[in-house]
């Protein structure tokens, strides 16, 4: 069993130190619950304290929701693994280095191996940075068409499938499925992922009126209170991981841009694309009712087979997707090597959110842990999720 005061430790010494301004902290072993606490503010100038059913921006947490929802279509045979992606967007073949257009697959989209990119994992002054394309955190006015038909006209960073690097793979994925269903993604994902698993508050676009918590940037004198257009730099360590072996062999992500632009209000506004990447809001409980789902084989959503190949490594350990060890699978990375430093045992999944979440399942120790906090990058990657994992593991 986790222990609770560990946990405890973890989350109150984040918060006094001033690393966090609030969290929603779940740890579920067997499907039982173990540990559940939501501690500091959902906005601090307004003293308003967390909640355990509080609405954040989800960020990326939602690539594994709208994977899922790819997933279900490859079941009904509406849209295979191997299709290129062409074959559903014709005009999307963008050029390699070496001016050819190859076809991308659906696999190499959900893998992060199709060579697309971010524009924070590109040199400034990049045509990234010119041709106005959204990383999904900002973009309020841009249709789901115009930011894909843009990144269509971007060079790859390399040949498909031949390499790693964190993306906007799942953004088209979206584009894919909009095409092969005639619906919108927000209306795919309610159909084939939320509803059926009662996650009530998991959507793309936040209702009228709807308070949602407030987020914060990290800082050198404290998290400050976002707003739109914030910029937040990555560290060097954090771009050699997301850009994966094609920035790291260069020996220089000191080029790269590293500039994450964050726009809160995108989760109101009606004009700015659903992003499957990056564009969904939702509720610490419904994304453990979804790890949940995946941990029991899937219902109601996926069958058995289907999540063991969400589960698998499909790109190896040695890409470093998480740090040494951790390969990719559909929707998050996995851990392959045994010799990782971590608790973890291999099998496990997890990913997170630039707006400060993380989350992994151990399949082995059937043991979830879902934390959501209001702070990036620390509850991505700073110090707090280490040590809630580590927390979760002790007892």
């Amino acid at each position: 069993m986790a222990s609770l005061t560990a946990l405890d430790s973890a989350l109150e010494g984040a918060l006094a130190a001033g690393r966090i301004v609030g969290a929603v902290v779940l740890v579920s072993r067997a499907g039982q619950p173990v540990y559940a606490r939501a501690a500091g503010f959902a906005d601090r100038e307004a003293r308003i304290p967390m909640r355990d059913d509080a609405v954040f921006r989800l960020a990326s947490v939602s690539k594994s929701i709208v994977t899922a929802a790819a997933l279900r279509l490859v079941e009904k045979g509406a849209l295979g693994l191997h299709d290129a992606v062409s074959r559903w967007l014709p005009e999307f073949r963008p050029p390699c280095p070496d001016g050819s257009r190859p076809d991308i697959s659906i696999h190499q989209l959900l893998t992060h191996t199709s060579g697309l990119s971010h524009s924070y994992l590109e040199p400034t002054g990049s045509p990234w940075h010119t041709a106005g394309v959204s990383d999904g955190l900002d973009g309020l006015e841009l249709t789901l068409a115009e930011n894909v038909d843009r990144l269509a006209q971007l060079p790859l960073a390399f040949k498909p499938g031949t390499s790693w690097r964190y993306s906007l793979g799942i953004d088209v994925l979206g584009a894919v499925l909009c095409r092969v269903t005639g619906d919108s993604l927000p209306d795919i994902v309610a159909e084939l992922v939320t509803q059926p698993l009662g996650m009530l508050q998991t959507r793309f676009t936040a209702a009228a009126g709807q308070r949602l918590v407030t987020p914060y940037a990290g800082g050198p004198a404290g998290p400050v209170r976002m707003h739109d257009g914030i910029a937040l730099a990555l560290t060097q360590e954090q771009i050699a991981v997301l850009g994966g072996p094609a920035i790291r062999a260069t020996g220089h992500p000191g080029k790269i841009d590293g500039v994450v632009r964050f726009s809160p209000s995108r989760a109101f506004s009606a004009k700015a694309f659903p992003s499957g990447g990056a564009g969904m809001i939702g509720t610490a409980h419904d994304i453990l009712r979804f790890m949940e789902a995946i941990r029991t084989g899937g219902k109601p959503i996926l069958r058995d087979e289907t999540i063991r190949m969400m589960m698998r490594d499909h790109v190896g350990p040695g890409v470093g997707t998480q740090g040494p060890g951790w390969g990719f699978g559909y929707g998050w990375a996995v851990l392959s090597d045994p010799l990782a430093d971590t608790p973890q045992r291999p099998g496990t999944v997890q990913w997170g959110g630039a707006y400060g979440h993380s989350f992994f399942l151990d399949p082995t120790e059937r043991l979830t842990v879902v934390a959501l906090t209001n702070t990036a990058f620390e509850g991505t990657s700073g110090r707090f999720p280490g040590a809630i994992r580590d927390a979760a593991y002790r007892g």
